[in-house]
């Protein structure tokens, strides 16, 4: 039996509700001194919401928390700072108009007479960015940064605060391969240190990479806790999906035919710098394959794909969508042939304060189907919304009528994948289509994407996760600096040989049939 005073942290017999479901279902979860415990778990199984809980942004119904073997009460955000806990949301809480330096400091504000320390601040943000590899314009806006670069922010924050005990929600889920294996290396710095890690993943190989115990929650409820060094990733799966998963992509070879789409010299101009942030790319994506662009986040894939998509003016190139110009096309007609499933879910692909239902037909309420003389027939966009709730496995409190930012992350995601390839288009754009989804769910949405490829549609993906870039794609071009740098073969080249040229250490002459240079 583990002796009480082992445990820094207690949450003992924790239920909490929301109307319709109980996400946290009697569960007991202890955090030893120094270590890293992951915990795993389906979307919707209810891992936030427990670290919510721990957090003060939640109070449960049943249960208590304990630090150190004394009960405590957490009645909100500033209790749990004042108990040395810090947090990464996995939705970042930050303001998008202010600083990146003004984001992190603020609420911990240095203050002397009432005047506010800005350069002490900066000094000490300073001072960790370089402790810590984790480099990021202190003085850009956050809406004018990379998703990825706001992932750093938010770990600042935290840093910031001088925290024991770090809860991180998934912060992984938009870093770069390398940028994963640097934070797996603070970590493990952090835990050596006598911090204490609470990590939630759905990425089973970080947990087999830099976890000491894993405890597991399926559908609310607590299945158990196990050494990592005593188990592997398929009972992990196993234990949280409660049936066997599929961790490799089956499909059978491509058979490429028509081109749907044709890119020729693009440029997109850059919010950040004088430099083009797409420079004069050219490519085809064809009907019946997988065309994954890879890259380093913040190379310009996003804005590649806001350039084809409409949501970034291009300064110059052509973009040719079955056969018609789009270049100067509005968003609502590249939208009669494209699906886009975008990097950012709350920005771009949801409307949080509408229903799950809304959400689903916002493309296409104008149909017959879901229209009759100006008026939105509600028993039809219900029974679609349903259809498409059951195939996917949406999980909600409230079926079609929940709000959809009372949704899990993964769940909005599984919504938008939803609604996006059941439109049917021949152009299917996936930017980070399985960012924080577990692999029950990752598996489906592969099998998906195979599906469309099968069916003769295009997909364009882009990917930041190197085992989904090699598992999925058919064709991979590597993009760096804003340029395509590489086009190569999955089946022919190594994850090592395309971290070369995600890095900008090899570059393909493709003018003269793709030769290194």
């Amino acid at each position: 039996m583990d002796n009480t005073q082992d445990y820094v942290i207690e949450m003992l017999h924790i239920t909490k509700e929301f109307p319709g479901i109980k996400a946290n279902d009697d569960i007991t979860l202890q955090l030893r001194h120094g270590e890293i415990h992951a915990l795993l778990g389906e979307n919707g199984a209810g891992k936030s919401t427990l670290m919510s809980v721990l957090f003060g942004l939640y109070q449960p119904e049943q249960g208590v928390i304990k630090k150190n073997g004394e009960v405590v009460q957490i009645r909100n955000p500033n209790d749990a700072t004042a108990l040395h806990i810090g947090m990464v949301h996995q939705h970042f809480k930050l303001i998008e108009v202010f600083t990146v330096l003004d984001n992190i400091i603020l609420g911990a504000e240095t203050t002397k007479m009432g005047f506010l320390q800005k350069k002490a601040a900066r000094k000490k943000v300073e001072d960790l960015v370089e402790r810590y590899g984790l480099h990021v314009d202190l003085d850009a806006k956050v809406e004018d940064i990379t998703v990825g670069m706001q992932q750093r922010v938010e770990i600042l924050k935290m840093l910031y605060r001088d925290n024991e005990i770090l809860i991180f929600d998934e912060p992984t889920a938009v870093l770069t391969p390398q940028e994963i294996d640097e934070l797996m290396e603070i970590m493990r710095g952090f835990a050596k240190s006598g911090k204490s890690i609470l990590f939630i993943t759905h990425k089973l190989n970080e947990i087999m990479a830099v976890a000491d115990r894993v405890s597991v929650l399926r559908k609310g409820k607590y299945i158990g806790t196990v050494n990592v060094c005593d188990t592997n990733k398929q009972e992990l799966s196993t234990m949280m999906v409660g049936r066997p998963v599929q961790l490799v992509v089956e499909k059978k070879p491509a058979e490429p035919t028509d081109v749907v789409l044709d890119v020729e010299g693009l440029c997109v101009p850059s919010k950040l710098h004088h430099k083009d942030a797409v420079h004069n790319v050219s490519f085809q994506a064809r009907a019946g394959e997988i065309l994954c662009i890879a890259g380093i986040d913040g190379n310009g894939q996003t804005e590649l794909v806001y350039g084809l998509t409409g949501l970034e003016k291009t300064s110059a190139g052509k973009v040719t969508l079955c056969g018609k110009d789009i270049s100067n096309a509005s968003i609502h007609k590249r939208l009669a042939h494209l699906s886009h499933i975008p990097e950012d879910r709350h920005k771009h692909g949801l409307i949080l304060d509408f229903t799950l239902e809304q959400n689903l037909v916002l493309q296409r309420f104008r149909e017959k189907t879901f229209e009759t003389a100006g008026f939105i027939n509600n028993a039809a966009v219900r029974d679609y919304a349903n259809r498409l709730i059951d195939q996917y496995d949406v999980r909600s409190g409230q079926g079609p009528v929940t709000v959809a930012r009372s949704m899990s992350g993964g769940n909005q995601q599984k919504a938008i994948i939803a609604r996006e390839l059941d439109r049917g288009e021949p152009l299917v754009v996936a930017v980070q289509p399985t960012r924080g989804l577990d692999v029950g769910a990752i598996e489906y949405i592969h099998s998906q994407l195979v599906s469309q490829r099968d069916a003769g549609k295009a997909v364009l993906l882009v990917s930041l996760e190197l085992d989904e870039v090699m598992g999925l794609s058919d064709r991979i071009l590597v993009m760096y600096e804003g340029e395509i740098v590489g086009e190569l073969d999955p089946k022919q080249t190594t994850v090592q040989e395309l971290g070369l040229y995600m890095a900008g250490a090899k570059r393909m002459d493709l003018s003269k049939g793709g030769n290194p240079a």
